[in-house]
């Protein structure tokens, strides 16, 4: 009859190791669920820490992935330095020694059940691997399901943060396109206002200022000359009446650009 899978001999000596950034988080967390759940099964507040996990923010969850990392870097480099020791050899030794008399005892098994057309499950009674190496791929396993869920969110995030890029690009060309729109029309103020002087340097060069016999003699001076003549016909409007009448006559003869 088939027989349980034995156990594989643990190596005492072989270096602790390493724990997940999901483990890491589980040991730092249980016993205060426990605390505040007492009356649940464990299966239950694993059920809590795995949702918790799930839930936890990318920066905090990266702070125990990066102690995972480091833990399991260092127990490459104490597995590798402890591979190279006698106390290893003798233990694969030892292993292979076991190995070898469980597949002779496995063998008289199945000899011994051939008659009762039950075969021993030969091969699954040998521990290929010490227990160590076992754990150490289901670190790893566990530990490229968690980057694959990492990279999926990591991905999301890239999806939301290009498509804040598109409409941000979209809203700087909508920007450039209005600011050339302004620009333009500010040229095109800037030579209406450049006619409007031109015009205005023609026609008011024979307009003098009181007290002052100050003229419009260019172009370039004439927004000096109309405020100076502003502020003159202000102070004394009535004195300078035939002033005003003036100005405004040919103010009004004036042909403006459109």
């Amino acid at each position: 009859k088939g027989r349980k899978r034995k156990k594989a001999h643990k190596d005492v000596n072989a270096p602790k190791a390493p724990l997940t950034g999901y483990v890491r988080f589980l040991n730092e967390h249980r016993e205060k669920v426990r605390s505040e759940n007492p009356d649940l099964p464990f299966h239950e507040v694993t059920r809590i820490l795995g949702n918790m996990w799930s839930q936890l923010p990318t920066p905090q969850k990266q702070l125990f992935l990066e102690e995972a990392e480091k833990d399991k870097e260092r127990y490459m480099k104490e597995l590798e330095e402890y591979q190279r020791t006698d106390t290893y050899k003798m233990f694969i030794a030892k292993q292979k020694a076991l190995k070898k008399g469980r597949a002779q005892i496995s063998l008289n098994s199945f000899a011994m059940d051939d008659d009762d057309g039950d075969v021993a499950q030969t091969d699954g009674d040998i521990p290929i691997f010490t227990e160590e190496f076992l754990n150490y791929n289901k670190v790893r396993e566990n530990e490229l399901r968690k980057l694959r869920k990492t990279n999926r969110e990591f991905e999301e995030q890239n999806a939301i943060l290009s498509k804040h890029i598109e409409n941000m690009k979209k809203g700087i060309e909508k920007l450039e396109g209005e600011a050339e729109e302004q620009q333009r029309e500010i040229t095109e103020l800037q030579k209406h206002l450049n006619k409007l002087r031109r015009i205005l340097s023609k026609n008011l060069t024979g307009i003098q200022l009181p007290n002052g016999g100050e003229t419009a003699e260019s172009e370039a001076a004439i927004d000096d000359f109309i405020v100076k003549l502003h502020q003159s016909i202000g102070e004394n409007p009535k004195e300078n009446m035939e002033l005003v009448n003036k100005v405004k006559e040919i103010i009004t003869r004036i042909d403006y650009p459109k």
